[in-house]
Parts: structure tokens; C-alpha cells; sequence
């Protein structure tokens, strides 16, 4: 993998406007070209935040976060390079999956072809009657048509069943060692994920405080270690003790 960063985050401070309380604090991010990323914490932690902050959704001040080596805000160039992916796909007009595929432009066929295969999307679904997880299919379909360098998906394999999960990870683990795709992943669902991340986040309260290679955690590396799912139980319980 490449040494060039994809992400530089420097000394981030953000709150939301009207809000005294600072939702992130302090944080320190550099994160390389074509790593797979898990972002973890409990609710409330910041993760989402952090992401949409990284994907140019909040202003701060251009040196605090460079994406791709430019202004994660400021530079709409960014656009076509950055995906962020999650949260509620409010589509819900009688249309089906085909006919909302014919508009898309530019877009490689056979990537589409693959795509809808890996998704299990039925193009004759009509969106107005489709279940929570076949929409997060289509919403995650039209948002990996077009190669992108950089993902930030954000709880997107919460509605998805376990193959469907474990086909579109099989994806993004093939768009980070083939074209390098840098992928910042915040889940709360960790099974098997040691095996496909390659580095770790941890948040607690707005602060980073364990950011590193998955090979360097401790917990996860010793003999007879524990599966991430007993680990993060383990920080959770830890951190989250009032």
C-alpha cells in the first residue's frame, strides 16, 4: 500500500452551531492511501461527525482536515472523488430500480452488472415498496457506480443480512487493493472484521484514543487473542462507566 495520505486531520475542534459542547476535541488523524479503516465508540462518541467533517459536510478551517491533499470543505473538486455513504435513504417515490439506473450517466456497465450482483438488487423493485435492507442496497448501489478514492460509509451494513454484508466488504477489500481506495468504516457490528480491516479508530468522547495498524493492537495480535467483538465489549464497558 501507498505511504501518500489520503486524510490529514490536524488538531480538529468542532461543535455544532448554537452548542458550546465540542463534539470532537483535539483530534489527530493521518490515514495513508488504500487503508481499510474501522471506526468504532459508542453512540455519541463523535464517529459520525468525524465523517461527515472528513467528507467537506461541516466547515473548519482548511488546514484542520485535507482530503487528498486539498481542503475538505473548500475544494468542490472534491466531490467526484469522495463517497459518504449511510444514514436514512429517504427515496421512497413509485419508481422502480431500473428506471432510476437509466439516469445515472457515465457510469461503467460492467461495474453496475457487478454491483447489482454483489448488492442482490432486482432492478424491478419499485422503492416506494421495497424493505429497509433492500433500500440500503439500492442507496449503496448508487453510491459504488462510480469509482471513488476516497469511502467514508457510516453504519451502512446495519439493514443488510450476512451475505449481502459479507459480499459488499468482499467488494470495498478489492477496491482498496486494486485501485487503492481508501475506506473509513463506522460499524457497530465487528464479526470477522479483524480479517478485513487493516487499521483500527477508537473513540471515546470525542477524542481519538487508540488509532493504529490492526497488526500493532496489542489485544488483537497477542496468542490466543479474543475476537475484536470481545475486545471492543471489553473498551466499552471500560470507557463508558459513570
Amino acid at each position: 500500500m501507498s505511504n501518500a495520505l489520503a486524510i490529514e486531520v490536524r488538531d480538529l475542534h468542532f461543535a455544532y452551531r448554537g452548542d458550546a459542547r465540542e463534539v470532537l476535541s483535539g483530534i489527530d488523524l493521518e490515514v495513508a492511501v488504500g487503508r481499510r479503516v474501522l471506526v468504532i465508540g459508542a453512540n455519541g462518541a463523535g464517529k459520525s461527525t468525524l465523517l461527515r467533517v472528513i467528507a467537506g459536510k461541516h466547515m473548519v478551517d482548511p488546514r484542520t482536515v485535507q482530503v487528498l491533499g486539498t481542503s475538505a470543505f473548500h475544494d468542490p473538486a472534491l466531490s467526484g472523488r469522495i463517497e459518504m455513504l449511510g444514514g436514512r435513504f429517504a427515496f421512497e417515490v413509485d419508481l422502480r430500480v431500473d428506471e432510476i439506473l437509466a439516469r445515472q450517466r457515465d457510469v461503467d456497465p460492467a461495474r453496475r452488472a457487478r454491483l447489482i450482483e454483489v448488492l442482490g438488487v432486482d432492478p424491478g423493485w419499485h422503492m416506494h415498496a421495497v424493505s429497509d435492507g433492500q433500500r440500503r442496497r439500492v442507496q449503496l448501489l448508487l453510491g459504488l457506480m462510480r469509482p471513488r478514492e476516497v469511502l467514508l460509509l457510516d453504519e451502512v451494513t446495519t439493514d443488510l443480512d450476512l451475505i449481502a454484508r459479507q459480499d459488499l466488504l468482499a467488494f470495498l477489500r478489492s477496491e482498496s487493493e486494486t485501485a487503492g481506495t481508501t475506506i473509513l468504516y463506522a460499524t457497530h457490528i465487528f464479526d470477522t472484521l479483524e480479517r478485513w480491516a487493516t487499521d483500527l479508530i477508537y473513540m471515546v468522547a470525542g477524542n481519538v484514543v487508540v488509532h493504529a495498524p490492526i497488526a500493532e493492537i496489542p489485544e488483537l495480535t497477542a496468542s490466543g487473542s479474543e475476537p475484536l467483538v470481545a475486545i471492543v465489549e471489553r473498551w466499552l464497558r471500560r470507557d463508558t462507566r459513570t
